[in-house]
């Protein structure tokens, strides 16, 4: 239960009780500020407390942005102030700072305003949301009340909140082929009090009867996967626009969220493939091709961003590149062509899905491989280019996040440290990284399963173990990890087709989901400010290079038959590890009331 100390002497007419009351708040009445003080330590430790001029004047979603959304300990809109428990000891100071024990003192200006101004002083960090045309404000006379009630009736409320339900940089077919009516969708769920993860499982549920569809084979499945993708996706849509329009935030719903998007399309892809076997037709190899190329470009993405969180010690980006960018920016229809160009997740799963119903498994996924190859190279060029243009220093916190997505497993570490030691000059870390990846993937290609890549695969520990072995503040050095994903997965998909039986490839294929869903985990849990997963995980999982050196063993060593099964042991053993710890995690960090976050993840 929630708090709200109303402060001050009611106004005539007033609605902000029942406004408070609908909000969850149960409301108390202060007289005074020595009164609201002693209401305030009367609230248990564990409950948001709010104190709230009872003079406001304002939108109901004005109050709900400022006093409900659970993201923030401190957050406030003009005339009111508000805590959870990790904010209340700031909140205590800045009461008792403002209003002495056993001083009563008649409230002339408000109380909540007062008590911003004090948390500022003290420096601490009150989010204070962005209104826009809402109204929130405690107006000094009858005159001003009046005024303020005008702007209030001014302003559609509803609208307003539904148009903030929707994020405001979306892909183009999410914006005019989606979000137009899935806002509307948002509401109805929020009003028969349907919450996000309930929509998100909707949503994964509705992709794998999609994924079922389309593992029939026949025509009549494809067309009702292709339209059961896009039903998906409305639902992926509509559970951000419910957070987003009920604030319901949430640390379990921000991971089931990312964790599912990643679930449906790759499950989709595998039948896909299961559907184009029962025709004959054997895309295996296409299927795991476009989940690692997938992979690999969220990875660019992940790394990027962390390489340039905030705080990164950078100069103003002059480049040319840069200065292309903004003018390109300047021309509204231009945006949206470069939205579409990298071939965010609205985009690309409608065109999976249209493909699906009209076309062929092997075509759909030979145009989504060239769409997505073509916007990993967009993508990934300029941000090479803005990285050498910008001459920025790394932050600790930015080498250490790059350094976990490595996901180094103690063959690199023993190797790192013997690197570390020595004094000789080095190369750059993603030179090591890129040569290793570029000889392991190499001899797979040109020899296939055979001693050859036993030993480059070696050779790849020697190099990423060198990568590592100081810390990854270089301007490329976030390349680091997309090398090492794309060697892993690359020599797996390799040696897989290259062992020429049947059951390698799809064994394969669960064998690269799991590790990505490791990885994924791995970002997931750094951008929640949890850092990486434990090290017994990394190490009992070997890391990356371990597992590239040993599919390279059981390739060399192994019948074709006996490697199908070793990889699909792998699969099953790297799944149950990482799903039992990130689940575990994930519902431990829930039930202790870990800060809620609403990351947008992937430009839908």
């Amino acid at each position: 239960m929630s708090t709200a100390i109303l402060t001050g002497q009611p106004v005539p007419g007033s609605s902000i009780e029942d406004e408070l009351r609908k909000l969850g708040f149960d409301v108390r009445l202060a007289a005074d500020a020595a009164d609201a003080e002693t209401q305030l330590a009367q609230v248990p430790g564990r409950e948001r407390v709010a104190v709230v001029d009872a003079r406001f004047v304002g939108h109901p979603h004005a109050l709900r942005l400022g006093l409900t959304d659970p993201r923030f300990p401190l957050a406030a809109v003009p005339g009111a102030v508000t805590a959870q428990p990790e904010g209340r000891r700031a909140l205590t100071r800045a009461m008792a700072r403002r209003n002495p024990t056993g001083t009563a003192t008649t409230l002339v200006d408000s109380l909540p305003d007062r008590l911003v101004t004090a948390l500022d002083d003290d420096g601490a960090a009150v989010h204070r949301p962005e209104l826009g045309s809402l109204v929130a404000e405690v107006p000094a006379d009858s005159q001003a009340r009046h005024e303020a009630r005008q702007s209030v009736a001014a302003v559609d409320d509803e609208a307003v909140r539904l148009k903030s339900a929707v994020k405001a940089r979306d892909g183009f077919f999410t914006t005019f082929c989606v979000s137009p009516y899935s806002r509307y969708l948002a509401r109805w769920c929020a009003r028969r009090g349907l919450t996000p993860n309930q929509v998100t499982t909707a949503s994964l549920l509705t992709a794998l009867i999609a994924a079922g569809c389309a593992a029939t084979g026949t025509r009549a499945g494809f067309v009702a996967a292709g339209v059961l993708l896009l039903v998906s996706f409305v639902l992926d849509c509509t559970d951000g626009q419910l957070a987003r329009y009920s604030l319901q935030y949430s640390t379990l719903g921000a991971w089931l969220d990312a964790t599912f998007d990643r679930a449906k399309e790759y499950a989709y892809y595998a039948g896909l493939a299961l559907g184009a076997a029962r025709g004959g037709d054997d895309v295996w190899a296409l299927a795991l091709g476009a989940m690692v190329l997938q992979t690999c470009r969220h990875v660019v993405d992940f790394a990027f961003n962390e390489a340039h969180v905030a705080g990164t010690d950078a100069t103003g980006n002059t480049s040319p590149a840069a200065a292309l960018s903004d003018r390109l920016d300047s021309v509204g229809w231009t945006v949206w062509v470069r939205r579409m160009i990298v071939l965010p997740i609205g985009e690309r799963w409608a065109m999976i899905a249209v493909l699906t119903a009209v076309t062929t498994p092997r075509i759909t996924f030979c145009v989504l491989l060239i769409g997505c190859a073509l916007a990993a190279a967009y993508t990934t060029a300029g941000r090479v280019l803005r990285s050498l243009s910008r001459r920025a220093r790394r932050t600790d916190r930015a080498a250490r996040a790059l350094a976990d997505l490595a996901d180094s497993g103690p063959l690199a570490e023993a190797v790192a440290r013997v690197a570390a030691a020595g004094s000789g000059r080095r190369a750059p870390a993603f030179v090591s990284a890129a040569a290793g990846a570029a000889l392991v993937v190499a001899a797979a290609l040109v020899w296939g399963p055979g001693w050859w890549v036993v030993l480059l695969a070696a050779a790849y520990v020697l190099l990423a173990g060198e990568a590592v072995a100081h810390p990854l503040k270089g301007a490329l050095d976030w390349l680091v990890p997309p090398f090492f994903r794309a060697a892993e997965y690359l020599t797996v998909l390799i040696l897989a087709a290259r062992a020429e039986v049947n059951g390698a490839l799809p064994a394969a294929f669960g064998l690269v989901a799991a590790v990505a869903y490791h990885h994924y985990d791995t970002v997931y849990r750094i951008r929640g400010a949890a850092g990486a997963p434990p090290a017994w995980l990394v190490r009992a999982v070997g890391g990356h290079e371990g597992r590239t050196l040993v599919v390279a063993v059981l390739a060399a060593l192994l019948t074709g038959a006996q490697f199908t099964v070793a990889l699909t042991a792998l699969a099953v053993a790297a799944a149950l590890l990482v799903l039992f710890e990130s689940i575990r995690y994930w519902v431990s960090a829930h039930r202790a009331g870990s800060p809620a976050v609403h990351d947008e993840g992937e430009t839908a």
